[in-house]
C-alpha cells in the first residue's frame, strides 16, 4: 500500500541535540526580549523565517520587518552551522537501516525539514546522505510556497518520486507541526516519532495514525500497511 515515505529531519531521522532551536531562540532574543522553552516548542517544524517572525513579536512586542527578519536568520544560521561543527549531527540509531530496508522493498524515501537548503546542504553533507544515494527525495522549505502544518512539502516529495496517490503515503514527523502536515496532506498514515524534543504523550493528544518510539522499526509498520 505504501509507496513513500516523506520523514522529519531533525529529530525523526537525525540526531542533532535541539541545537537548532538553542540557535533560534539565541538569534531571536539577541535583537531584545525574551522567550522560554515553552514559547519555541510550537515552531518546532516551522518555516525558520515564519518562526523567528513570530518569535520575535512574543520576545519583544513589535512586528519585524523583513530586512530584520533576514538579519535575525543570518545570526540563526551562522549559530547553527558553528553549534553543527563543535558537535557534528548524527543519524538517529536504526535510521540508515530503515532507509536500506524501505527502498530495498520497493518504498520510495524522501526527506522533508524546516530548513532551508542554506541548512540542511551542510547538515546532509555532514552525515553523507544525498538524493539518489541515500534518499530518493529532499524537500525543504525554499521548495514550497508554505511550511507546515501546510501540506505542500509533502506534495513536492510525491512529485519529486513519481508518487500521484496521496492514500498511499506515510508521513512521519518528531513534533505537532509534522503531523499537522501529513493530515492536511491526506496522507494514509501519519506517524509520531518519539525520538525528539516533544515526546509520544504530547504528540499523542494531535490527530496521527500510529506512533513509533523511533524509525528503527518504521520498515515492519509499513509491511503491515
Amino acid at each position: 500500500m505504501i509507496e513513500l515515505v516523506a520523514l522529519d529531519m531533525a529529530g525523526t531521522t537525525i540526531e542533532e541535540g535541539g541545537a537548532v532551536y538553542d540557535a533560534l531562540r539565541g538569534a531571536v532574543v539577541g535583537r531584545g526580549g525574551t522567550l522560554t522553552d515553552e514559547d519555541v516548542a510550537p515552531w518546532m517544524g516551522a518555516d525558520k523565517r515564519q518562526a523567528i517572525r513570530a518569535l520575535s513579536v512574543m520576545a519583544s512586542g513589535e512586528e519585524p520587518d523583513d530586512a530584520t527578519v533576514e538579519e535575525i536568520y543570518a545570526t540563526f544560521h551562522d549559530r547553527l552551522l558553528a553549534s553543527y561543527r563543535e558537535s557534528p549531527p548524527r543519524p538517529i540509531d536504526g535510521v540508515p537501516e530503515a532507509f536500506v530496508a524501505l527502498r530495498s522493498a520497493g518504498v520510495k524515501v524522501a526527506l522533508t525539514t524546516g530548513f532551508s537548503a542554506d541548512v540542511h546542504g551542510p547538515l546532509l553533507e555532514t552525515l553523507g546522505w544525498d538524493a539518489p544515494a541515500t534518499v530518493d527525495a529532499i524537500v525543504c522549505t525554499d521548495d514550497v510556497p508554505l511550511g507546515r502544518p501546510a501540506p505542500y512539502m509533502v506534495f513536492r516529495a510525491m512529485e519529486r518520486t513519481g508518487v500521484t496517490d496521496v492514500r498511499r503515503v506515510l508521513v512521519a514527523g518528531d513534533t505537532p507541526r509534522d503531523l499537522q502536515a501529513g493530515m492536511n496532506a491526506g496522507a494514509l498514515a501519519v506517524v509520531g516519532v518519539g525520538t525528539g524534543g516533544v515526546g509520544l504523550a504530547e504528540l499523542g493528544r494531535h490527530r496521527h495514525t500510529h506512533l513509533l518510539a523511533s524509525l528503527a522499526t518504521l520498515p515492519e509498520l509499513v509491511a503491515e500497511l
